[in-house]
């Protein structure tokens, strides 16, 4: 996940959000004119969908960090076999730089 100039990830921002928008949404219906048990429902529906966008959302991410480690892992790999094509390399001319001066 990038991060911005201050150093807060956007999943952070987000989930800031997130707990925001449910803190507005509880107080609204505590303001609002409705029954005990009326009020009582909105606030348990409310809490469910907000659980489950949070469990959704955490769950796209996860996702996302599943994806981001195997890609990582494949760039390692084929980096490593770059450095290790090379170092063979490097060592055959070393060895074919050895036999001249040998025979010389």
């Amino acid at each position: 996940m990038a991060d911005d100039e201050r150093g807060v990830s956007a999943g952070t921002v987000f989930l800031s959000f997130l707990a925001g928008a449910a803190v507005g949404a509880g107080l609204a219906l505590l303001y609002a004119p409705k029954t005990g048990p009326e009020l009582r429902a909105k606030i348990k529906d409310l809490t469910d969908d907000a659980v489950d966008k949070i469990k959704e959302y955490a769950s796209e991410a996860q996702d996302k960090i599943k994806s981001t480690i195997e890609d990582g892992k494949e760039l390692v790999m084929e980096k490593k076999s770059i450095i290790t094509s090379a170092i063979e390399a490097g060592k055959e001319a070393m060895d074919r730089e050895k036999e001249k001066y040998k025979e010389m």
